[in-house]
């Protein structure tokens, strides 16, 4: 039987055939609106069927409603019980809003500098390839599980899931029995000075839709002062939201790790804008992450509103999106929102809860394996590791909910600047030193896990 560093070598001479099938997922337009009919995610859960079949894998297309397809496969243990591992993403992507700002079209998967562009290209496509690849070679080596190892890969993950893992946590749970899981919403690397930090992804934030309308009286636009303009309600709403300071907080476990960082003081409510004002200087990512996760965020992202360009508009409606921390519940959202719309006439609100907080703990089997699978994936034997909650929402949230303890991890490369990827902006990318290290720590923690031999 090979042993597992010929697997990771084998990864290497392979990594032509990993950026050419990557390509080929990303060349799938899966664009989820939210707004259905969307997604056409069955059309890569097909194309991700055809060529595990062609692999000697078996797979099931699973579906709500037709086109939204998740797909699942199992490489079974020698004990026949439930699989140990499960391997999960995504396959559908988010629109684009702007295709001319792009250097290459958005479904072309460009190579350029190392990089395929396109959207989905990182967020989600990278890491389902990666898992596929780890999972093919598996089995072209007749590796031999002695507890088996699941792939999901499920529709709707970028408008909450409800025709992907949420479908599939309610009506088909046996879908996803494991006891470990691994996804995206992690393993963000830091490196300060000559010390390299992997983030691991135990939580993440919550996350909701606030629609704010705004009601006026309509009118004449010629005598507009014989109606009420709602457009000035939410002009008001909007200069109070972008002033709105949220109440800062230091108590996730992450700031007991900012000496990892090279950061000396203790975080505190207090001085936690400085530090973070510190870390950008110094680590823009890190920055970034550290103000994201002291703090709930509230940010307007669309507006609606009029009936015609001669008419005073009655109903001005704003969306916002919320992120909460694991202990912010619907009752201090709306006292936020209370504050904020504090004096707006004639103005209501409705919240709609797309992700709860949720998270795993730090000290588990799967995460010293995801430490031992990386080492060996990116071959550095120095690497820290520091427990971190995801500022976004991801599928995790419904396999936690199930007892599975899942982490978000992705195996990118240290010399790959994760900002590059640019998950759900213009020229969207993935390194290809980042595919490669992500297969490798795949199949090491697979190995791991499901005790290969």
């Amino acid at each position: 039987m090979p042993s597992l560093q010929s697997l990771l070598d084998q990864v290497d001479e392979a990594t032509n055939e990993i950026v050419e099938f990557h390509r080929s997922l990303v060349r799938i337009p899966t664009v989820n609106t939210g707004f259905m009919p969307t997604g056409d995610e069955t059309k890569v859960a097909e194309h991700v069927k055809d060529w595990l079949s062609g692999e000697g894998i078996g797979s099931e297309i699973l579906s709500r409603d037709e086109g939204r397809g998740n797909i699942i496969s199992v490489l079974p243990g020698a004990d026949h019980e439930k699989t140990r591992l499960m391997f999960m993403s995504h396959t559908d992507v988010v629109p684009i809003e702007d295709w001319d700002k792009w250097r290459f079209e958005p479904f072309s998967a460009e190579i350029s500098g190392g990089r395929i562009y396109g959207r989905g290209a990182s967020d989600c496509k990278a890491l389902l390839a990666s898992q596929l690849m780890a999972m093919a070679i598996l089995k072209r080596n007749d590796v031999v599980l002695s507890h088996g190892l699941r792939l999901v890969s499920g529709a709707d993950e970028e408008h909450g899931g409800r025709w992907g893992f949420g479908w599939l946590a309610e009506v088909h749970p046996e879908t996803l029995e494991s006891e470990f899981a691994v996804n995206e919403g992690g393993g963000t690397p830091v490196e300060t000075g000559n010390t390299l930090t992997y983030l691991l992804g135990t939580g993440e934030k919550g996350r909701l839709e606030v629609h704010i309308r705004f009601k006026g009286v309509s009118a004449h636009a010629s005598v507009a002062w014989t109606g009420t303009n709602s457009s000035y309600a939410l002009a008001r709403a909007l200069s109070n939201i972008e002033s709105y300071e949220p109440e800062l907080d230091t108590s996730l476990d992450i700031f007991n790790h900012l000496g990892t960082f090279a950061i000396e003081d203790r975080a505190t409510p207090a001085n936690i804008d400085s530090i973070v004002e510190q870390a950008n200087k110094a680590n823009p990512r890190l920055g970034t992450i550290l103000r994201a996760l002291s703090r709930l965020t509230l940010t307007p992202t669309m507006i609606s509103g009029g009936i015609k360009s001669n008419s005073v508009p009655e109903v001005f409606e704003l969306t916002c999106d919320v992120r909460t921390l694991p202990f912010q519940d619907e009752a201090y959202v709306r006292s936020q929102l209370d504050k904020v719309l504090d004096g707006i006439p004639d103005v209501e609100y409705d919240i709609d809860y797309m992700s709860v907080p949720n998270e795993s703990p730090f000290e588990t089997e799967l995460a010293e394996a995801i430490k031992r699978a990386q080492a060996l994936a990116v071959e550095r034997d120095d690497i820290q590791w520091v427990p971190a909650v995801s500022n976004g929402f991801t599928d995790s949230r419904f396999t936690r909910n199930l007892g599975i303890v899942t982490y978000g991890f992705s195996g990118v490369h240290p010399d790959d600047d994760p900002t590059l990827s640019k998950a759900h902006g213009t020229d969207e990318s993935v390194g290809i030193a980042s595919l490669v290290s992500a297969t490798k720590c795949m199949i090491a923690l697979a190995y791991d896990i499901c005790g290969g031999r």
